[in-house]
């Protein structure tokens, strides 16, 4: 009996074995896949997304025509000779301020003085000429016609002479405007032929700013109103003007038309040829709702900005009016005092929890186990 029994309780106990093993895999199973998706199930704690805010205030915002120029003068003059000669002396040198009139050269003049010498002899010769005539035609002795001659003769003479005179005075080359001397042609001991220039005179006063000026902005353009110009060689400070003239033509090849804008600098900072940028403010809106620039986001055409209520971010359309170089604007969607996401809101969906960069979080209410659970120093038990 005991030879027939063994097999039976080998395969008996084989199968007890089998069982724990399948009992094992079927708990490894649950605890691999089905406790792994009882921790998909509970809910993901939602994080808070960093942001700096702004509050929506009313200020003056002002509208503005961007350009680029460069600086030129009302005023300038390339003073030439009126007289050939030799150049004894200069008397003015580049960056000097003159005055019109002011002698700048000295030609030679000995050619000069004995041309209008000369030019004398023969106006005194002629003068006693006619005046001994006059005494014998009046006596009928001289013919009408010798006589008419003989004044003729002196009165071109007498042309002549003033003619002489005037190119000695010609010698001494004078400024014909005020100015500052920007240019010097000539050096002593230089021979300069007529109508040569010796000099170029530059007036800062005023300077001028020409642009133009696209046609579909003219209606916002008139005289008079001011401007704003900064140069790179003081970009520390802003310049005023105001446009002093308006073509009133519109060139047809660029559709543009041209703007001269007077530039007020009384302490002559800004000089001829400097480049400049311009704004042409042409209209202010006061107690205007204005945000910061940075706030506003755009996707196509539609304008958005992002609105804080408790602790969370909402999606707001807006529309934007005037825009300068801080602020916008801002006609409709927001309310005095809204408080606004100014950066980080490339990141936000419309209700997302956010975290405000700055601003110290409110303290947690403190337990009623916590506060009871041990008396303060001091306090009795």
């Amino acid at each position: 009996m005991t030879s027939e029994n063994s097999p039976s309780i080998k395969s008996s106990f084989m199968g007890y074995i089998a069982i724990i093993f399948l009992i094992g895999s079927l708990t490894a199973c649950d605890q691999a896949g089905f406790g792994g998706n009882k921790e998909d199930d509970e809910e993901k704690e939602e994080i808070a997304i960093p942001v700096e805010s702004g509050v929506v205030e009313r200020g003056s915002i002002t509208a503005f025509y961007p350009s680029t120029t460069t600086l030129e003068s009302e005023r300038e003059a390339s003073v030439v000779a009126k007289v050939g000669g030799i150049v004894e002396k200069y008397f003015v040198e580049e960056g000097d301020q003159v005055k019109a009139g002011q002698p700048l050269v000295q030609l030679e003049t000995d050619r000069l003085k004995l041309e209008l010498t000369r030019s004398e002899a023969n106006l005194n010769k002629l003068k006693n000429d006619l005046q001994r005539n006059k005494t014998i035609y009046k006596k009928n002795l001289v013919s009408s016609e010798a006589f008419d001659k003989l004044k003729f003769e002196y009165a071109s003479q007498t042309a002549a002479y003033e003619l002489a005179k005037l190119e000695l005075t010609f010698a001494t080359v004078e400024a014909p405007i005020d100015g500052v001397i920007s240019k010097r042609y000539v050096k002593v001991g230089n021979m300069i032929d007529i109508n040569e220039p010796v000099y170029h005179i530059t007036d800062f006063d005023p300077l001028h700013a020409v642009v133009y000026i696209p046609e579909k902005e003219l209606y916002k353009i008139a005289l008079e109103q001011r401007v704003m110009i900064q140069v790179d060689a003081r970009k520390d400070h802003i310049f005023n003007g105001f446009v002093k003239r308006i073509s009133p033509i519109v060139d047809a090849n660029s559709g543009t038309f041209k703007v001269t804008v007077e530039v007020i600098d009384p302490q002559h900072y800004l000089k001829p040829g400097m480049f400049g940028r311009l704004q042409i403010i042409h209209d202010t809106h006061t107690s205007a709702l204005l945000i910061e620039k940075k706030a506003l986001l755009t996707e196509d055409t539609v304008t958005s900005v992002f609105v804080i209520r408790d602790g969370r971010a909402f999606k707001q359309t807006v529309k934007v009016g005037f825009v300068d170089n801080k602020h916008i604007e801002i006609l409709s969607g927001l309310n005095e005092n809204n408080v606004i996401v100014t950066t980080g809101q490339n990141s936000l969906k419309n209700d997302s929890l956010i975290e405000i960069l700055g601003q110290e979080p409110e303290p947690e209410p403190e337990s009623e186990s916590e506060s009871e659970s041990e008396p303060a120093i001091g306090e009795s038990e």
